[in-house]
């Protein structure tokens, strides 16, 4: 279980969160026209695997506390 833990954290620590989450903020930017034209954000997200990918992302990074971290 140990082992378990530190594979985890080592995980956490190679992800570049705040650079993610960067990406996720120019890709909403992109996405934001569609939202404003009635598509619904599953329908987007369906639609593109980096939207989804983002969606994960926000809400892992919201789950644990990054900071610059938003719901969508």
């Amino acid at each position: 279980m140990a082992m378990l833990a530190l594979i985890a954290s080592r995980a956490d620590a190679a992800f570049d969160w705040q650079a993610e989450l960067q990406r996720c903020r120019s890709l909403r930017e992109n996405v934001a026209p569609l939202l404003q034209a009635g598509e619904g954000i599953s329908a987007v997200g369906r639609s593109n695997r980096s939207v989804r990918r983002c969606i994960w992302i926000q809400r892992m990074a919201v789950r644990k506390k990054i900071p610059g971290a938003e719901a969508w």
